[in-house]
Protein backbone atom coordinates (compact mmCIF):
# COMPACT_ATOMS: atom_id res chain seq x y z
CA UNK A 1 0.00 0.00 0.00
CA UNK A 2 2.67 2.22 0.62
CA UNK A 3 4.07 1.48 -2.89
CA UNK A 4 0.32 3.40 -4.61
CA UNK A 5 1.12 6.20 -1.54
CA UNK A 6 4.34 7.11 -3.45
CA UNK A 7 2.50 6.55 -7.04
CA UNK A 8 -0.45 8.91 -5.60
CA UNK A 9 2.19 12.02 -4.59
CA UNK A 10 4.21 11.35 -7.57
CA UNK A 11 2.12 10.99 -10.73
CA UNK A 12 1.64 13.09 -13.29
CA UNK A 13 -1.88 12.92 -14.23
CA UNK A 14 -5.23 14.54 -12.55
CA UNK A 15 -7.18 11.41 -12.06
CA UNK A 16 -4.67 8.97 -10.39
CA UNK A 17 -7.39 7.35 -8.14
CA UNK A 18 -9.07 6.27 -11.59
CA UNK A 19 -5.41 3.92 -12.10
CA UNK A 20 -5.39 2.69 -8.43
CA UNK A 21 -9.08 1.18 -8.81
CA UNK A 22 -9.80 3.86 -6.48
CA UNK A 23 -12.44 6.45 -8.00
CA UNK A 24 -13.10 8.18 -5.17
CA UNK A 25 -13.50 5.70 -2.56
CA UNK A 26 -10.79 4.67 0.17
CA UNK A 27 -10.48 1.37 1.70
CA UNK A 28 -9.17 0.88 5.04
CA UNK A 29 -5.88 -0.44 3.98
CA UNK A 30 -5.62 2.80 2.18
CA UNK A 31 -6.81 5.24 4.92
CA UNK A 32 -4.37 3.05 7.45
CA UNK A 33 -1.47 3.97 5.19
CA UNK A 34 -2.20 7.80 4.98
CA UNK A 35 -2.79 7.96 8.68
CA UNK A 36 1.16 6.87 9.07
CA UNK A 37 2.31 9.46 6.94
CA UNK A 38 3.40 12.98 8.35
CA UNK A 39 0.70 15.37 8.00
CA UNK A 40 1.99 17.42 5.06
CA UNK A 41 2.66 14.58 2.98
CA UNK A 42 -0.96 12.77 3.97
CA UNK A 43 -2.92 16.31 3.21
CA UNK A 44 -0.94 16.29 0.28
CA UNK A 45 -1.81 12.61 -1.21
CA UNK A 46 -5.50 13.12 0.24
CA UNK A 47 -5.55 16.34 -1.91
CA UNK A 48 -4.07 14.23 -5.15
CA UNK A 49 -7.21 12.01 -4.45
CA UNK A 50 -10.11 14.37 -3.83
CA UNK A 51 -9.11 17.81 -5.41
CA UNK A 52 -11.17 17.92 -8.83
CA UNK A 53 -8.58 17.87 -11.93
CA UNK A 54 -8.16 21.23 -13.29
CA UNK A 55 -4.74 21.11 -15.07
CA UNK A 56 -5.30 19.07 -18.01
CA UNK A 57 -7.32 19.76 -21.43
CA UNK A 58 -8.15 18.92 -24.63
CA UNK A 59 -7.52 14.79 -25.74
CA UNK A 60 -5.13 14.33 -22.15
CA UNK A 61 -8.21 15.52 -19.90
CA UNK A 62 -10.82 13.25 -21.98
CA UNK A 63 -7.99 10.48 -21.89
CA UNK A 64 -7.97 11.04 -17.99
CA UNK A 65 -11.39 10.66 -17.59
CA UNK A 66 -11.44 7.17 -19.56
CA UNK A 67 -8.86 5.69 -17.08
CA UNK A 68 -11.09 3.14 -15.61
CA UNK A 69 -12.00 1.98 -18.39
CA UNK A 70 -7.84 1.41 -19.69
CA UNK A 71 -7.13 -2.54 -19.54
CA UNK A 72 -5.40 -3.23 -16.10
CA UNK A 73 -2.09 -4.25 -17.56
CA UNK A 74 -2.01 -0.35 -19.15
CA UNK A 75 -3.03 1.24 -16.00
CA UNK A 76 -0.70 -0.65 -14.00
CA UNK A 77 2.50 0.75 -16.56
CA UNK A 78 0.75 3.83 -16.36
CA UNK A 79 0.68 4.14 -12.55
CA UNK A 80 4.27 3.11 -12.70
CA UNK A 81 5.40 5.47 -14.91
CA UNK A 82 6.38 3.06 -17.13
CA UNK A 83 4.38 4.66 -19.52
CA UNK A 84 2.95 8.26 -20.49
CA UNK A 85 0.52 10.10 -22.28
CA UNK A 86 1.26 11.58 -26.08
CA UNK A 87 -0.48 13.37 -28.99
CA UNK A 88 -1.02 10.87 -31.82
CA UNK A 89 -2.66 10.85 -35.41
CA UNK A 90 -3.27 7.10 -36.31
CA UNK A 91 -3.59 7.16 -40.10
CA UNK A 92 -4.21 5.03 -43.27
CA UNK A 93 -3.83 6.14 -47.04
CA UNK A 94 -6.48 3.76 -49.22
CA UNK A 95 -7.65 3.93 -53.10
CA UNK A 96 -10.85 4.78 -53.70
CA UNK A 97 -11.33 2.07 -56.34
CA UNK A 98 -15.16 0.68 -55.34
CA UNK A 99 -18.01 1.92 -53.31
CA UNK A 100 -16.41 0.73 -50.23
CA UNK A 101 -13.15 1.64 -48.38
CA UNK A 102 -11.87 -0.50 -45.84
CA UNK A 103 -8.90 1.72 -44.01
CA UNK A 104 -7.61 -0.69 -41.92
CA UNK A 105 -6.90 -3.95 -42.82
CA UNK A 106 -5.31 -6.81 -40.93
CA UNK A 107 -3.21 -7.62 -44.25
CA UNK A 108 -1.80 -3.84 -43.60
CA UNK A 109 2.11 -3.21 -42.89
CA UNK A 110 3.34 0.11 -40.93
CA UNK A 111 5.17 2.03 -43.54
CA UNK A 112 6.02 5.73 -43.46
CA UNK A 113 3.63 7.40 -45.80
CA UNK A 114 1.27 5.19 -45.99
CA UNK A 115 0.01 4.14 -42.22
CA UNK A 116 1.31 3.98 -38.87
CA UNK A 117 -0.15 0.85 -37.41
CA UNK A 118 0.69 -2.73 -38.60
CA UNK A 119 -2.36 -5.38 -39.02
CA UNK A 120 -5.27 -3.02 -37.86
CA UNK A 121 -4.08 -3.08 -34.34
CA UNK A 122 -2.61 -0.73 -31.94
CA UNK A 123 0.60 -2.37 -30.19
CA UNK A 124 1.03 -3.60 -26.87
CA UNK A 125 0.85 -1.19 -24.53
CA UNK A 126 -0.65 1.86 -26.60
CA UNK A 127 -4.56 2.65 -26.13
CA UNK A 128 -6.12 5.54 -28.47
CA UNK A 129 -8.62 7.92 -26.53
CA UNK A 130 -10.31 9.42 -30.39
CA UNK A 131 -10.69 12.63 -29.59
CA UNK A 132 -11.60 13.64 -33.45
CA UNK A 133 -11.38 11.97 -36.75
CA UNK A 134 -9.74 13.54 -40.50
CA UNK A 135 -11.22 12.28 -43.69
CA UNK A 136 -9.46 14.16 -46.59
CA UNK A 137 -8.91 13.03 -50.61
CA UNK A 138 -6.33 13.78 -53.15
CA UNK A 139 -5.20 12.42 -56.69
CA UNK A 140 -2.10 10.88 -57.14
CA UNK A 141 -0.24 10.67 -60.24
CA UNK A 142 -0.41 6.87 -60.30
CA UNK A 143 -0.91 4.10 -57.83
CA UNK A 144 3.12 3.45 -57.05
CA UNK A 145 3.59 4.15 -53.43
CA UNK A 146 5.99 7.46 -54.39
CA UNK A 147 3.08 8.80 -55.71
CA UNK A 148 0.90 8.01 -53.14
CA UNK A 149 3.15 9.39 -50.77
CA UNK A 150 3.58 12.37 -52.77
CA UNK A 151 -0.36 13.25 -53.08
CA UNK A 152 -1.75 16.55 -51.58
CA UNK A 153 -4.62 15.80 -49.63
CA UNK A 154 -7.52 18.27 -48.66
CA UNK A 155 -11.05 17.97 -47.88
CA UNK A 156 -13.88 16.18 -49.75
CA UNK A 157 -15.88 19.46 -50.82
CA UNK A 158 -14.24 18.23 -54.38
CA UNK A 159 -15.58 15.07 -54.13
CA UNK A 160 -19.09 15.43 -54.22
CA UNK A 161 -19.68 11.44 -54.01
CA UNK A 162 -17.10 11.10 -50.86
CA UNK A 163 -19.00 14.51 -49.74
CA UNK A 164 -22.30 12.06 -50.12
CA UNK A 165 -20.85 8.94 -48.83
CA UNK A 166 -20.84 7.47 -45.54
CA UNK A 167 -18.77 6.68 -42.39
CA UNK A 168 -18.18 4.18 -39.29
CA UNK A 169 -15.38 3.69 -36.89
CA UNK A 170 -15.46 0.27 -34.72
CA UNK A 171 -12.84 -0.92 -32.51
CA UNK A 172 -13.38 -4.84 -31.82
CA UNK A 173 -16.92 -4.71 -33.47
CA UNK A 174 -17.95 -1.66 -30.64
CA UNK A 175 -19.26 1.32 -32.42
CA UNK A 176 -17.52 4.10 -31.65
CA UNK A 177 -18.95 6.41 -34.96
CA UNK A 178 -21.90 4.63 -36.41
CA UNK A 179 -22.76 5.34 -39.97
CA UNK A 180 -21.93 9.33 -40.69
CA UNK A 181 -22.38 11.37 -43.45
CA UNK A 182 -18.93 12.66 -44.54
CA UNK A 183 -20.68 16.19 -44.38
CA UNK A 184 -19.09 15.99 -41.41
CA UNK A 185 -15.55 16.47 -42.74
CA UNK A 186 -16.37 19.16 -45.29
CA UNK A 187 -14.61 21.88 -43.09
CA UNK A 188 -12.81 23.96 -45.83
CA UNK A 189 -14.64 27.18 -44.62
CA UNK A 190 -14.26 26.72 -41.02
CA UNK A 191 -11.49 28.84 -39.59
CA UNK A 192 -9.27 27.86 -36.56
CA UNK A 193 -10.32 23.78 -37.87
CA UNK A 194 -7.72 21.46 -39.30
CA UNK A 195 -8.59 21.20 -43.08
CA UNK A 196 -10.98 17.70 -43.04
CA UNK A 197 -11.25 17.36 -38.92
CA UNK A 198 -14.25 16.53 -37.01
CA UNK A 199 -13.94 16.84 -33.04
CA UNK A 200 -16.08 14.04 -31.20
CA UNK A 201 -18.43 15.13 -28.96
CA UNK A 202 -18.13 11.56 -27.22
CA UNK A 203 -14.74 10.46 -27.25
CA UNK A 204 -13.82 6.62 -27.00
CA UNK A 205 -11.20 4.31 -26.35
CA UNK A 206 -9.40 2.23 -28.73
CA UNK A 207 -7.76 -1.02 -26.35
CA UNK A 208 -3.82 -2.46 -27.61
CA UNK A 209 -4.23 -5.09 -29.86
CA UNK A 210 -7.83 -5.07 -30.90
CA UNK A 211 -9.23 -4.81 -34.56
CA UNK A 212 -9.66 -1.15 -35.91
CA UNK A 213 -12.05 -1.18 -38.51
CA UNK A 214 -13.26 2.71 -40.68
CA UNK A 215 -15.22 1.96 -43.13
CA UNK A 216 -16.16 4.22 -45.66
CA UNK A 217 -19.43 3.42 -47.97
CA UNK A 218 -20.32 5.48 -51.02
CA UNK A 219 -23.53 5.57 -53.04
CA UNK A 220 -21.60 6.56 -56.35
CA UNK A 221 -18.35 6.91 -57.96
CA UNK A 222 -19.89 9.11 -60.86
CA UNK A 223 -17.27 11.65 -60.77
CA UNK A 224 -14.65 10.30 -58.79
CA UNK A 225 -11.05 10.53 -60.69
CA UNK A 226 -8.66 7.49 -61.25
CA UNK A 227 -5.94 7.53 -58.90
CA UNK A 228 -8.33 9.05 -56.14
CA UNK A 229 -6.71 8.30 -52.58
CA UNK A 230 -8.23 8.57 -49.22
CA UNK A 231 -6.64 10.35 -45.95
CA UNK A 232 -8.09 8.89 -42.25
CA UNK A 233 -6.34 9.88 -39.09
CA UNK A 234 -7.83 8.86 -35.70
CA UNK A 235 -6.79 12.09 -33.37
CA UNK A 236 -6.27 12.05 -29.48
CA UNK A 237 -3.90 10.94 -27.00
CA UNK A 238 -2.15 7.63 -26.86
CA UNK A 239 -0.31 5.75 -24.05
CA UNK A 240 3.37 5.40 -24.76
CA UNK A 241 6.75 4.28 -23.11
Amino acid sequence: MFGEIETIENSEFNNVGALLGLDGEMNNELLGALKQLPPIRRQMAINKLTTPAMGSKGSRAEMEKHFRELPKHIKDELAKGNLRLADALIYSIKPVTSKTIKMFETQDDKEIGLRNISNAKLPKNQALLVSGIVVMAGVSQNNTKDAIMSTYFNTVDSFPALALGESNLKANKKIIMPETSNYFFRNNYFSGTPLGYYKLANPRLIHDDILIEFTVDLGTMLGIPENTQLFVGLHGTITTP
